[in-house]
């Protein structure tokens, strides 16, 4: 049916839905592209190597030492730990507060453009069927004007198989889309999880002090 037509060729028997609906592949692979990237750029250790390397410092009172380390790292690990060590020598609720207003300023910036990637997943595969519907009224349009209705079975299954091509696309965005932003989630809140323990234990170690 397909045979001898090129990618644009489809996308214009689609017709405009199809152009949202690439824009939409467009804009998706994008976010999770850059989402992936990004949460790989600054999750350069595990929470643990971070904290074998802070405890040292802490226990023995060297918090100037401790920032230097936080600076160094550039985590969102160092950057909780930095916040409470800022407000060294303040009551321990003050302390714990800065390292939960940084927790909340980390999780916000990993899950930066998430949103558009769940409002994606969840709306193409509609997209995709508002676009058969369309392409099934024209296809039955076009029966009507031609030959007084009798376009014949092929020419019905020709129009609907033509225009099912927006659902499928629908579905091939959707899929990939759903998956990632599940598992960038996911991943957003396992490291959210990591920077409340690292934040548990540097307001432990600063109550030594």
């Amino acid at each position: 049916m397909f045979e001898g037509k090129s990618f644009l060729d489809i996308i214009q028997i689609g017709g405009f839905t199809m152009y949202i609906l690439l824009f939409c592949s467009i804009v998706s692979v994008t976010v999770i592209v850059e989402r992936l990237l990004a949460i790989r750029s600054r999750m350069k250790k595990a929470p643990t190597d971070f904290m074998a390397r802070l405890s040292p410092l802490l226990e023995s009172g060297d918090v100037p030492g401790a920032r230097a380390l936080c600076a160094e790292e550039k985590t969102p690990f160092s950057a909780v730990a930095d916040a409470g060590l800022k407000t060294c020598g303040k009551s321990g609720e003050k302390i714990a507060n800065a390292m939960d207003r940084q927790i909340t300023v980390e999780v916000k910036d990993l899950e930066r453009s998430l949103s558009v990637l769940g409002t994606i997943g969840s709306t193409v595969v509609y997209i995709g069927l508002f676009g058969t519907v369309l392409g099934i009224i024209r296809s039955f349009q076009q029966i009507a004007q031609t030959a007084g209705g009798q376009g014949g079975m092929d020419t019905v299954i020709t129009g609907i198989a033509e225009a099912l091509i927006c659902t499928a696309t629908g579905i091939l965005v959707a899929v990939p889309a759903v998956i990632a932003y599940n598992l960038l989630t996911k991943r957003v809140e396992n490291i959210a999880t990591d920077m409340e323990l690292v934040a548990s234990e540097t307001a432990d170690l600063l109550a030594k002090d």
